[in-house]
């Protein structure tokens, strides 16, 4: 029986931000979207998630150091 990766302990959480959401941070940081850190379409954490090209997910992962670290990806082909 296969392990669905998602479950696994090492993957952090994957959340879809509103476009509201988006536009604020696009805004805080004075960025454009094209510039956002890039995650393929067909990356395991993204299973069975509703999204389509372009979209933009929050990640939330653990940090020993930091407690907890956010991190932002625009979804590419």
């Amino acid at each position: 029986m296969a392990m669905d990766v998602r479950d696994h302990r090492l993957v952090p959480e994957h959340r879809k931000m509103s476009e509201e959401e988006v536009e604020d941070l696009l805004e805080k940081f004075d960025i454009e979207k094209k510039n956002l850190p890039r995650i393929k379409s067909n990356d395991s954490a993204l299973k069975q998630k509703d999204f389509e090209v372009g979209d933009v997910f929050e990640i939330t992962r653990s940090s020993p150091t930091a407690g907890e670290t956010t991190y932002y990806r625009r979804v590419v082909e």
